[in-house]
Parts: C-alpha cells; sequence; structure tokens
C-alpha cells in the first residue's frame, strides 16, 4: 500500500472522465507506468498488446469481451493504418452505455508516430505519462529531490532504490528501445551509431547542440543527425527545449538543447543532471495543463550573442510567463536575469532561480526570488 500511496498520476482523474466520451490515446516513455495506469481506471477491463501475436489476431477482429468497461489496447501504433482502423471501431462503437470504452497507451508517440493512417480528428483526446515527477511523490518519500536525481522517476527503479538494479535496469530499458521499438517504427539500420549519439548527447545535457558538430563525430550528414534525433524524441528517450525569440523564424534557427527523461543517464549530478531534472518537471507540468485543460504552453530557454544564459522559459500564447534559473548550490541571483530583464528588454510574470541546496525563500529586485528546488518544485504554479 505504500508502494502505491507513492505513486498517485495526476491524470488517472482526468483520463476516466475523458473516457466516458473519447478515445484516450496515452503515450509515454516504455515502462513509465502506463498499462499500470490504464488497469487502475476499472477492475473489468480487457488487455490487448500488439506485441503478442494472439491479440494481434483479435485486435484485428475485435475480438475482446463486450461486458467489459474499458479495452486497454497497447503498442497499437505498431499496427499498419491503426488510426484508419481506430476510427473505424470509433465510428462502429462510439462511446454508449453498450460499448466499452477504449484508451490506447505506446511507448512511441502516438500524435507523430509514422503508421498514422487517417485523422482521429474529433475522436480522441491525446494524454502524455512521463516519468514520476515531484508533484507525483508522497509527502513520506525521503528526500525526493536526491532520490529522483540517483535512481530516476521510472517507477521500477525508484521504488526498488538498488543502485545496482537501477544501472542493469538502464542498459535493458535502452536496448529494448533501440532494438525493439525503434525496429518496429523505422526502417534505421545504424544502431550502433544512434547508440553513440545517445552517449554524446549525455554529455551535452544543458548545452545547445550543434547538428554539424555532432554529424562531424558521428561521420554522417547533418540531415541524418536531425531525423535521429526526432526518433529519439518520439521514442521518448530525449525531449528538446528550443531557444525562445519573439522572431520564431530567428529561434528556429538556433540550437536546441535535449534532456533525459531518465535523468540517471546524466552524469553530472550536481549540474547537469539536476538541471535535467528541473526541465522534466516543468515539462511534465506543461503537458499535464496541455493535457488536462487544453493550456498551450512551451518550455524554450534564453541566450543571448553575449553568452548570457536562463535555462527556462515557459511561454503562453507567446508571452513569456515564467522564467527560472536552476543552481545547485549558489543563492545570490544569476547575473542573467537582469542582463534579460531589468533593462525592459523582456518582461516575464515571474522571475524563479531554485537552488538544490537552499533553505529559505528570498526575495529581490524585480520580483526575483530564490526559492528551495524541493519546497518549489512540489508546489509550484503555472
Amino acid at each position: 500500500m505504500a508502494v502505491k500511496s507513492r505513486m498517485k498520476r495526476r491524470i488517472t482523474q482526468f483520463i476516466k472522465k475523458d473516457l466516458e466520451r473519447k478515445i484516450v490515446l496515452l503515450s509515454g516513455p516504455r515502462q513509465a507506468g502506463k498499462t499500470t495506469l490504464a488497469k487502475s481506471l476499472s477492475d473489468n477491463y480487457a488487455y490487448l498488446n500488439y506485441d503478442f501475436a494472439e491479440d494481434r489476431i483479435s485486435i484485428s477482429k475485435m475480438l475482446w469481451p463486450k461486458d467489459v468497461e474499458i479495452v486497454i489496447l497497447d503498442e497499437l501504433h505498431k499496427m499498419p493504418n491503426w488510426k484508419r482502423w481506430l476510427k473505424g471501431v470509433y465510428d462502429v462503437l462510439a462511446p454508449s452505455k453498450n460499448s466499452p470504452s477504449i484508451i490506447v497507451t505506446g511507448s512511441a508517440r502516438l500524435d507523430t508516430a509514422k503508421k498514422m493512417g487517417d485523422s482521429l480528428a474529433g475522436r480522441h483526446f491525446n494524454y502524455r505519462l512521463n516519468p514520476l515527477c515531484m508533484k507525483e511523490l508522497d509527502e513520506n518519500v525521503h528526500n525526493p529531490l536526491l532520490s529522483l536525481m540517483k535512481f530516476s522517476g521510472f517507477p521500477e527503479p525508484f521504488i526498488e532504490r538498488d543502485l545496482d538494479f537501477y544501472k542493469k535496469w538502464q542498459i535493458s530499458h535502452l536496448d529494448i528501445i533501440l532494438r525493439q521499438d525503434l525496429l518496429d517504427l523505422e526502417q534505421v539500420t545504424k544502431i550502433n551509431q544512434i547508440e553513440t549519439l545517445v552517449e554524446l548527447l549525455r554529455h551535452k545535457v544543458g548545452s545547445p547542440c550543434s547538428y554539424t558538430s555532432l554529424a562531424e563525430d558521428l561521420q554522417v550528414a547533418h540531415t541524418t543527425v536531425k531525423r535521429w534525433l526526432t526518433i529519439l524524441e518520439n521514442l521518448f528517450i530525449i525531449f528538446k527545449v528550443s531557444p525562445y525569440h519573439r522572431n520564431v523564424v530567428r529561434a528556429l534557427s538556433k540550437m536546441p538543447k535535449y534532456y533525459f527523461y531518465d535523468i540517471g543517464r546524466v552524469p553530472d549530478q550536481k549540474g547537469a543532471r539536476f538541471e535535467n531534472l528541473v526541465a522534466l518537471n516543468l515539462a511534465s507540468e506543461i503537458d499535464f495543463l496541455r493535457d488536462t485543460k487544453g493550456r498551450k504552453l512551451s518550455l524554450n530557454y534564453l541566450r543571448d550573442k553575449d553568452g548570457h544564459e536562463i535555462d527556462f522559459v515557459i511561454v503562453e500564447e507567446g508571452n513569456l510567463h515564467m522564467a527560472v534559473e536552476s543552481k545547485w548550490s549558489e543563492t545570490s541571483p544569476d547575473s542573467s536575469f537582469r542582463s534579460f530583464f531589468e533593462d525592459g528588454k523582456l518582461k516575464a510574470r515571474k522571475y524563479i532561480q531554485i537552488v538544490a541546496e537552499a533553505t529559505a525563500t528570498k526575495e529581490f529586485d524585480f520580483g526575483l526570488r530564490i526559492e528551495p528546488a524541493e519546497k518549489w518544485l512540489k508546489s509550484f504554479i503555472l
């Protein structure tokens, strides 16, 4: 019981409500807890996994019990023309008292999967389930910030709390994604080079990434690197944070930063790994508000030609909502806040510097606040 209390997934109640009227597409990293969440929605469900040959036949012929409340279709995106097929299922079994609700779960982005088929417009809602974040941890979890940094937010290693187990889990986790999920979705033969790309990215977390530099390291075209990075994003290994600029075209031309869903892959614990943890918590909150409230938020970063940088800015409807800088121990305001905001060149609603080792909140000019990271990440509001 104690384990379950630590893993309350905030989107559960919203999915329950939406299943009464739409198909729900639930995507997220492999082993983030999608199947567990789906099965928790009802005691009366049918579970079918497209990876299993027997289930593939049942899925294609719609041979599932008709007296269940929910049908869970796992890894359905690997089925050719799966969206066209699902559209037909919805049109025949539109949500009603006499037909089960349908939730589709997958470890690739269901809104961009290659084998899309026809549009499901008007027939579904998308949800994202990321690894556990600070807001989802029970108050009884000891040292939640350090625990997430050490074992990541993936439920199995987080609950196990055994470093040797986690290291073995990491190897298996990435191997399954690259040698099973990737080959199911993409025609890729350079698996070893993609593994090398993942290794290069581990040491570049928190820094803008040059496609040209990565291409030179891998000895491939920069267009190939861009394609591989997109694949890694779609398989939920990494996520991208793009630079912010009022001119969208200029912003797209600048170098993005990449972060990992598996925080423990980042080697520098008191620097880049902590920044990665902050990035994932902010990205998870943005996903939550988009999926449950329909808010149009994005996670970006600020950097100017003189090298001043703010780790993260949260943008809503084109306007800066919040600027966030992450530090391990530095409780003096970062000079970049003044460079960007003091003279009024840019303006955000909130200015926050979160510090892992800080113990108290401090307030400074133009509304800048220094906040203890653990406390702030458990309660911040966008």
